[in-house]
């Protein structure tokens, strides 16, 4: 693969685009895997959150708080750098930028699945209760198909976010699009300048982001409300 790109691009363009386009893999990956332990740790939490203990809320609660306000490359920071200096371990970078942006996608797509929790009106929790279902069973026969179509679209859009927010990972040595890039526009070689790189690199996550940012707007046109006729009935 890499001498057909160099054979349509010449050197060193085609091993530029190459190694960018090979890294891009690698991005997706670290997407992936934020998005799916985000997304796992966030469900947890927003049981938690909207749970009837005061306690549970609170604990929930601070966790967001906590973790919303950490800027992420600063988790990048204590999880790849300072954490493993302090205890004079070595932490894969694979792991150190999967738990930071685990915690960062966590605490924020909890809050977004919690918003839509509460967007379903009183009554249908009333009318669980009404019925004889625990809490439990009214969150997930009752809440949660009507807060999945409510937050949907926030979801695929927080996406994006978490896409751009892997760019940071390069901080702690992890080898993606980013880093490749900055090492080609760092390099003393003809044709890697940093207007020619930069802008490639950008283009490159923009062909990431564009479709996931059109699909969140197209959900948000096709399901952002659910009107009374859609809401199911208990009782």
């Amino acid at each position: 693969m890499k001498e057909l790109f160099v054979s349509i691009l010449g050197k060193p363009f085609g091993i530029v685009l190459f190694q960018l386009l090979d890294a891009t893999r690698f991005t997706i990956s670290l997407s992936l895997i934020a998005f799916v332990g985000g997304g796992l740790v966030g469900l947890f939490v927003m049981l938690v959150r909207i749970a009837p203990s005061k306690r549970l809320k609170m604990t929930a609660g601070a966790y967001i708080w906590l973790f919303q306000s950490i800027p992420l490359l600063m988790l990048l920071f204590l999880l790849g750098l300072g954490v493993p200096r302090l205890l004079g371990i070595d932490i894969n970078v694979w792991l150190a930028a999967g738990i930071a942006l685990t915690l960062y996608a966590s605490a924020y797509l909890s809050d977004v699945w919690r918003g839509a929790v509460e967007a379903i009106p009183a009554g249908q929790w009333e009318g669980g209760r009404a019925l004889g279902l625990h809490f439990m069973q009214i969150v997930r026969l009752v809440i949660v198909p009507q807060a999945i179509r409510l937050s949907l679209a926030p979801t695929v859009g927080f996406m994006v976010q978490i896409i751009k927010g892997t760019s940071l990972a390069f901080i702690i040595g992890f080898h993606d699009l980013m880093s490749i890039g900055k090492r080609w526009a760092n390099a003393p070689v003809a044709d890697t300048e940093p207007f020619i790189i930069y802008p490639l690199m950008a283009l490159i996550y923009f062909l990431l982001c564009f479709p996931l940012s059109l699909w969140s707007r197209r959900l948000e046109r096709k399901l952002g409300g659910i009107s009374s006729r859609d809401k199911p009935t208990l009782a």
